[in-house]
């Protein structure tokens, strides 16, 4: 089916389908091995000890070379409209591309160091993953509404807006109960001391996660 998509639509659409096997799977893995509990775990605690953390990595990584692959299309496609419109500036454009870019580093980091062998370089990973990611969505969005009417319509532009504005708050929400946390564990269990911190860190990180894939799968129409 992807490859029966016109032009280059199938990137963006695969994107979405492998990033979110990537976080169900794992999770999957996770929680009938035991290794967390079903209520809302971090996206990384589902990913920390084998056999998910091998699929984990694998499949995170593939969704950072993807990702990169569907931000350089979008800058060239943006490049190409901009000839005829000049309706955003080359070096926002490009600006807006090594913001996403560097995302994608950060979640080949997230994938590659496990949140319990070294958490420190985890976190960072994470850092980058998801503020480099929200603040690409949110330029991505204001690009959008520069290039209407002619190249989007004020609905794709209004989506995609109010998913960068979630995004962003999530993002923010997700620190500072984060930051309550005077602790590093995978096996939380309602009750405990720091939980609700937790759960609370963990819905605001799914919120994001998901809300890239949202975003990303508004390109695909864009990309035909």
């Amino acid at each position: 089916m992807l490859c029966c998509m016109p032009g280059v639509a199938f990137v963006p659409a695969l994107l979405v389908s492998w990033s979110s096997a990537a976080f169900i799977i794992s999770y999957v893995i996770a929680v009938l091995a035991g290794h967390v509990e079903p209520l809302v775990p971090y996206i990384s605690d589902t990913g920390t000890k084998p056999p998910e953390s091998g699929v984990f990595g694998f499949m995170i990584n593939i969704s950072a070379l993807l990702a990169s692959i569907t931000m350089y299309i979008r800058y060239l496609l943006i490049e190409k409209q901009n000839e005829s419109s000049h309706f955003v500036r080359s070096s926002c454009n490009m600006l807006t591309l090594c913001v996403g870019l560097m995302g994608c580093t950060g979640m080949g980091i997230v994938a590659t160091f496990q949140e319990l062998a070294v958490p420190s370089v985890h976190d960072i990973g994470a850092l980058v993953a998801f503020g480099s990611g929200v603040l690409y969505i949110t330029l991505q969005s204001i690009i959008s509404y520069k290039s209407c009417p002619r190249w989007n319509t004020y609905f794709v532009c209004h989506i995609r807006m109010a998913i960068s504005v979630i995004s962003c708050i999530a993002f923010i929400t997700m620190i500072v109960f984060a930051s309550k946390i005077s602790m590093t564990k995978i096996d939380w269990t309602p009750g405990e001391k720091d939980y609700t911190y937790h759960f609370m860190s963990a819905i605001c990180e799914w919120t994001v996660a998901f809300g890239f894939i949202f975003f990303f799968l508004t390109f695909i129409r864009d990309f035909q």
